[in-house]
């Protein structure tokens, strides 16, 4: 019996962006430099396998920072905490690193200098994320107001609509956020928007990549956590581009085979917290059923690299 034809599409850039390896590798130095156990409040990033693999080489990850001992490091997740997380560690003497994505802080600087200026924020995001979690909690209550849709534009509440910047949760998609700012721009002419568009350029890679592999495939399969925004709106961004199957799975034995019976085409994918290596098992589980040809479609080549902090380079 021969073995079915499969183009296999590989988008590039695809997976693990600077923000997240440089999670990833401030905790591997905290196991380093302090040995086990080190306390990471809330998943490091949004991915199963990789906190698993944290949890085996010692890392203890838990929801709030009352669940951590004193005298142990903790790491803040890549996501970003509000301000109340590291003042109550400092009141406890706690030793703290703070993996926090540099292009998060910079929302949260831009957010702390509109409130300077004595601007009210409104945040583009979505309810109980982590990251919009931690941005609203860089101001005090009431001072950052969150919308997810354009009917919430037009139900927000501000106290002075003259004084008005807004900010974006960083793993949304450009095409999520357009219709958004556009409300906003109408409801309040003078509302003030980010110097540069808040959305992550990882994120915004890994969307066009999509976009530009989507239409040539019968499926597209997002590797990635049911949790990870970013990998959600893959799996969107891919289905609107004209895929007519686009779905998001954690490792390769979640593969719907049925679901992909006589297609001839699939285009691969990960979201930015999705490590290589569960690709490559997706990729493996597609040769051991198809005679399978992988075409490399790349948009752009990313060189960013984020710095470790200090106290991680410094010896213990």
């Amino acid at each position: 019996m021969t073995t079915p034809e499969l183009t296999l599409y590989l988008a590039a850039p695809r997976g693990f962006c600077a923000g997240v390896d440089r999670a990833i590798k401030i905790v591997e130095m905290a196991l380093t430099k302090w040995g086990a156990p080190v306390y990471v409040r809330h998943e490091i990033v949004h991915n199963k396998f990789v906190v698993d693999s944290l949890r085996e080489k010692g890392a203890v990850f838990v929801e709030e920072l009352d669940e951590c001992p004193n005298d142990r490091p903790v790491i803040f997740s890549a996501h970003g905490v509000p301000k109340s997380v590291p003042a109550a560690a400092e009141q406890r003497n706690m030793v703290y690193v703070d993996a926090t994505c540099p292009l998060v802080s910079k929302v949260h600087i831009e957010a702390q200098r509109h409130a300077e200026n004595g601007l009210q924020m409104i945040m583009i995001g979505h309810k109980g994320h982590p990251e919009t979690i931690g941005t609203m909690g860089q101001l005090p209550d009431g001072e950052v107001l969150l919308v997810e849709t354009v009917a919430d534009v037009a139900a927000v509440d501000v106290r002075d609509p003259d004084k008005i910047a807004f900010v974006t949760q960083t793993t949304l998609s450009v095409d999520d956020t357009k219709d958004i700012i556009a409300a906003l721009e109408i409801r309040f002419p003078n509302i003030i928007g980010p110097h540069k568009e808040d959305i992550c350029y990882a994120t915004t890679n890994r969307q066009d990549a999509v976009k530009a592999v989507a239409p040539k495939a019968d499926a597209l399969l997002v590797v990635g956590a049911p949790n990870s925004s970013n990998s959600r709106r893959l799996v969107e961004v891919g289905a609107k581009a004209g895929c007519d199957y686009a779905q998001l799975v954690q490792r390769a034995e979640n593969i719907d085979w049925r679901a992909l019976e006589g297609i001839r085409s699939v285009a691969i994918t990960a979201g930015a917290s999705a490590p290589e290596l569960l690709v490559n098992e997706v990729i493996d589980a597609f040769k051991a059923r198809f005679d399978v040809t992988v075409e490399l479609v790349e948009t752009a080549v990313e060189t960013v690299e984020f710095k470790v902090p200090r106290v991680l380079r410094e010896p213990a």
